[in-house]
This record gives C-alpha cells, sequence and structure tokens, in this order.
C-alpha cells in the first residue's frame, strides 16, 4: 500500500541575496507516514519542520529529492484537494466564520447543500457552533485557533496535515481536539502532527519522529521510544523505602528505578530482606526526556 505522505532524499538550501551563505533546511530528509495513523513530527525551533510541511503542501520546491502525498507529487492540486491543512500561525480573512469555512470549501470544489452542511457540522464539532455568524476579527486566539481546525476539516480530508493545533488552546479545548483526532483516525484516516506539546503528542501518536538539525534523530513507535531499555521500574512489598535510593512508598509498596546491569543483584537484596518483587517492567519515560536527549548534542550538525 502506498505511503499517504513521503519524504524521499529532500534537501532543501535556502540561498541569501544579499550574502555569500546558503541555508540547508533539510539535508537528505527521509520520512514515509502510513494510512490510518497518527504521525508526531517533532523537532527544536529551526529543525525545519515548517519548511517540511511547506515542501509536502507545494508551497516551495525542493533543491534535490522527491516527495509523494496521496500518492502524488508534493504540490499536486488533485491531491491538494484531499488534505486539510492548519498552519502554525493562523491568518484568516476578517468575515463570518460560517462565510470563512465556507470559503475554503469552495476552494477545494465544494459546493450547495453539502458544503452547508459540513460548515455547520464542523463549526459544531470544535464548539463555535454558537459563534457561526461573529466575524472572525473579533476572536480570540484560541478561537481562531478553532475556526482554522474547522477549515481544514471541512473537505472531509483523508489527510490532516497540523502545525501546532492546540498551541493557543485551553485544556478543555485541547481534549477536544485530542478526541477528534482520534476519531479522524479511527475512521480510517491519517493525522501528520507537529506540535511542541510533547505531552499531546504523547497521548494521540502512533509513531513519532524527531527532527534536528535537518535530519531524522529518533523515529519508531511511542511506546517503544518511552520504553528504556537501561533502567527498569521495580515494585516490591515488606522493605522500607530507606534501603533502595530513590524509593517510594504507596499504597503499602515500594518503587524505585534500578540500572539493568544492577537488576539481578537488587532483586537478590530485596530477598534477602525478606521482602516480594511484585513487579519488574521498563521505566517508561516521558517524550521530554526523549526529545531532550536526542536534540541535546550540538555537534551533530549537518554538513
Amino acid at each position: 500500500m502506498p505511503a499517504v505522505l513521503e519524504f524521499e532524499a529532500i534537501t532543501k538550501e535556502y540561498r541569501s541575496p544579499f550574502r555569500r551563505r546558503t541555508l540547508r533546511a533539510l539535508d537528505g530528509f527521509t520520512l514515509r507516514v502510513e494510512a490510518g495513523e497518527i504521525f508526531g513530527f517533532l523537532g527544536p525551533n529551526g529543525a525545519g519542520k515548517t519548511t517540511a510541511i511547506h515542501l509536502a503542501m507545494g508551497f516551495m520546491r525542493a533543491s534535490s529529492g522527491f516527495g509523494r502525498m496521496l500518492n502524488r507529487p508534493f504540490g499536486d492540486p488533485t491531491a491538494r484537494r484531499r488534505v486539510g491543512f492548519l498552519a502554525e500561525n493562523v491568518a484568516l480573512y476578517h468575515r463570518p466564520a460560517t462565510r470563512l469555512v465556507r470559503f475554503y470549501g469552495g476552494l477545494n470544489g465544494m459546493g450547495g447543500r453539502y458544503l452547508r452542511a459540513r460548515t455547520r457540522e464542523v463549526l459544531e464539532r470544535v464548539h463555535l457552533g454558537a459563534q457561526a455568524g461573529r466575524n472572525v476579527g473579533k476572536f480570540s486566539r484560541g478561537m481562531l485557533q478553532r475556526v482554522g481546525l474547522a477549515q481544514a476539516l471541512v473537505n472531509d480530508p483523508d489527510l490532516l496535515i497540523l502545525d501546532e493545533p492546540t498551541s493557543a488552546l485551553d485544556p478543555e479545548s485541547r481534549v477536544s481536539v485530542r478526541e477528534l483526532l482520534l476519531d479522524f483516525r479511527a475512521h480510517g484516516k491519517t493525522v501528520f502532527l507537529s506540535s511542541h506539546l510533547l505531552s499531546e503528542v504523547e497521548l494521540v501518536c502512533d509513531r513519532v519522529a524527531v527532527l534536528h538539525r535537518g535530519r531524522i534523530a529518533r523515529m519508531g513507535r511511542t511506546t517503544e521510544l518511552l520504553e528504556s531499555r537501561d533502567e527498569s521500574q521495580v515494585v516490591a512489598r515488606n522493605i522500607a523505602p530507606a534501603d533502595f535510593p530513590g524509593a517510594q512508598a504507596q499504597n503499602g509498596s515500594v518503587t524505585f528505578s534500578v540500572l539493568a546491569s544492577a537488576q539481578r543483584a537488587t532483586l537478590e537484596r530485596i530477598w534477602a530482606l525478606g521482602g516480594e518483587v511484585l513487579s519488574v517492567n521498563p521505566r517508561r519515560r516521558s517524550l521530554e526526556e526523549v526529545f531532550l536527549e536526542v536534540t541535546s548534542d550540538k555537534s551533530q550538525a549537518p554538513s
């Protein structure tokens, strides 16, 4: 089955007309996003994330390499009509929300009763049904973010590309967007999500890629990336927390982490103290820990 979104050895360079310098935003960038997954696209500022998204949308061309979206070359208009896109910085025409969403639906070849019904549906979905007649120029930043998401959804896309979709939202709205993305995936559709809110990415994404200095620094299934290979979490009872560094007592048991190299000796010590081992599992890290681990080495700069 062809990938929904594919970057193949793409390099993108920006040249300054005034200085004899070249900035390489992407360097041999290769990535494949499969149908029916929520894919998290992470990286520090300046890593090349927005450049990659703009290439996929056809806003610019790669210096070298090749890419496909929905099995068509980047920028192909027939593929673009099957994509919903929300940019990081939402800039919308100042008109009532209903007219605005209809306008963007019309750009995707929609019209008539179907467009009117879809407009009502997506505005309700982002909790703006009661504000549909208001001019978006009077909306708060969070409301603008939500109407931007509505315009990305109005054409019922097969692929949703979102650049920082929850950055301006309150916690309740973030939960609503999270549920929307999970429902979108449940219908067999694909989400490509770029975000700095790592806790949100951790909750919804099937796979994650970390971009650093224009290259993929780490990629894999979210559950696998968050499992530490070097440390285990031990849960035991009938021992004193003071006997093990960093141990915490809770509900009659004691929990602590131990290096893999010391795991056997630690378990033997628990038994020698008369304790009982309840469980030993790989320690679950946060996505923030993985992100910082991958991007902290500044010496790995692209050539």
